[in-house]
């Protein structure tokens, strides 16, 4: 939808929904767009059920003067539009498979459309897919309502009393927009290939989910009141576990295999930032973080009730023995890289806390398995953390065990319980990252390309969620002046909309990367609750 002798927009969600909200002026006038992805009359969106109607809701408004609105539909290698139903059925070439109704308050003629609005008037369209609405009465102000209606009623369990609380609903809000409503899982970003930084080749595609995100999400969204998203974030792992009957790193949303990476060669990319990648081609490398991942967010499920029946318990026992034999082999690492593996040291420290769950686990629910064992060997790995990562003259744990440079994912060891914020070692590593991967403003780097080749061409902006677990750091130092004072910062970078991207771009603070990052929101959550239970102790 295209309005005529744009001037200037702005933007905003409806308090506390999913409905957007664009204000345009014209030259001739005022125009007001509200989009959303309706929901069903009376949704509710605590409930693991489909909650959506398959329709793109888009309703413009003349608040004042006239305006020239544009209606065209170009879906991607042509398309053929026939009358339907008040409106058009569309057909994509390219996807012969799918079948689009566009419906209208308005006649449409065809793929594109020019309507003429006065001040007061109305346009009306609803994309649908999957179905057709012979005899549906079209009500686009309806469907808005139903939709912010069914928002607001689930925004309704936020608990939160912290600081920055209009963000951290906001990041609420758009994490449950990043959630499969009906599987449970989560998807990193639902973008592709949105480049980090512009002109450069890192571009990813992350509409999948990751196993890494699972244990941080369902932290965050449980202590904010969202139990029940934390819940089925948790059983889709497990879920996803048994299917796979070894963990990957990453799945689909309906827990099968991410698909091969490939370039899409017919699309420029984000201003001409090729290539544009389709599926991940780090979805089978090795990361043996991943043991600890899916152990701990077992740990989580147990804590919060539920039962493991002996099969799954038998295979997530022989996770915590796979973190044994492997702790000390080479991994692509947490941060995914393309180069010759490494041992890792965030890698073994999730060794760790896998041989660590998996021995709470069969304590409290009295399950069979060497739980001495587990615990010596957890020991051991977070021994060999403290004096093998050390590195004596340069005053930090180190990237690999044995040396390297430094690495932000250490900031994330005091989060997964394998070293005390306050340990000295772990004080001077704070320290230590904050110095030498510090990008300016309280930005952080995740690690130095120079130092720590990671197999792919160019450079990157600096990672949001490395500066938030900064913050967790700085609390668990007892700085929290300090700690406030930075995630406010870091909240003040978000878009007008309180979206979060991947990085930041230091040189300009533009966002780059995939967008909004799930990441990124779940640092906003975890970090405002740190602090906020800091300040009450």
């Amino acid at each position: 939808m295209t309005p005529e002798g744009l001037l200037e927009a702005r933007q905003r969600y409806e308090t506390d929904t999913g409905v957007l909200t664009t204000e345009v002026r014209t030259a001739t006038g005022l125009v007001r767009i509200t989009d959303a992805l309706v929901l069903r009359s009376r949704a509710d969106l605590t409930d693991d059920a489909p909650a959506d109607r398959g329709e793109l809701v888009r309703s413009v408004a003349v608040l004042a003067g006239t305006a020239r609105i544009e209606v065209s539909v170009e879906p991607r290698g042509g398309a053929r539009a026939d009358p339907a139903f008040s409106g058009l059925e569309v057909r994509a070439f390219s996807r012969p498979d799918l079948r689009l109704h566009l419906r209208a308050n308005r006649p449409l003629t065809g793929l594109r459309t020019l309507h003429e609005l006065a001040e007061g008037e109305r346009l009306d369209l609803a994309l649908s897919w999957g179905r057709f609405h012979r005899h549906h009465r079209f009500d686009a102000g309806g469907m808005l309502r139903e939709t912010a209606e069914a928002w607001r009623r689930w925004i309704r369990n936020f608990r939160y009393d912290g600081p920055q609380e209009a963000m951290v609903r906001r990041a609420a809000i758009t994490l449950k927009l990043c959630d499969h409503w009906v599987d449970g899982s989560l998807v990193a970003a639902p973008t592709s290939s949105l480049p980090a930084p512009v002109g450069g080749v890192r571009n990813w595609d992350y509409r999948y989910a990751w196993i890494r995100d699972a244990s941080f999400a369902v932290f965050a969204l449980r202590r904010i009141g969202f139990a029940n998203e934390a819940d089925a974030f948790l059983g889709w792992v497990l879920d996803a576990f048994e299917q796979s009957r070894w963990p990957r790193i990453m799945y689909a949303l309906a827990g099968g295999p991410v698909p091969e990476e490939r370039e899409d060669t017919e699309l420029a990319g984000y201003r001409n930032s090729a290539p544009v990648r389709w599926g991940n081609g780090a979805a089978d490398q090795r990361q043996h973080d991943v043991y600890g991942e899916v152990l701990d967010c077992a740990d989580q499920w147990v804590r919060g009730g539920g039962q493991l029946e002996p099969t799954l318990w038998s295979r997530l026992a022989g996770l915590a023995e796979a973190a044994e034999r492997t702790w000390r082999k080479p991994d692509q690492g947490i941060w995914e890289v393309r180069s010759e593996g490494r041992v890792f040291t965030y890698s073994a420290a999730l060794c760790q806390v896998a041989l660590d769950r998996a021995a709470a686990i069969a304590e409290r629910l009295t399950l069979p398995g060497p739980v001495a064992q587990w615990r010596s060997a957890a020991a051991t790995i977070r021994t060999a953390v403290l004096e093998e990562a050390w590195d004596e003259k340069a005053q930090t744990l180190c990237e690999h065990l044995g040396g390297g440079g430094v690495d932000a994912s250490l900031l994330a060891l005091p989060l997964r319980h394998v070293v005390p914020a306050d340990h000295p070692r772990m004080v001077a590593t704070t320290r230590a990252i904050a110095d030498r991967l510090g990008a300016g403003g309280g930005l952080l780097y995740r690690y130095r390309h120079d130092h720590s080749p990671d197999g792919i061409l160019g450079d990157e902006g600096a990672f949001l969620l490395c500066s938030f677990w900064l913050v967790d750091n700085l609390v668990g130092q007892g700085r929290l002046d300090e700690a406030e004072d930075l995630y406010a910062s870091l909240c003040a970078r978000a878009s007008p909309l309180g979206l979060l991207s991947e990085q930041i771009d230091p040189s300009t603070g533009e966002l780059a990367g995939n967008f909004p990052q799930a990441f990124s929101h779940i640092g906003v959550i975890a970090s405002g609750v740190t602090l906020a239970r800091a300040r009450v102790r």
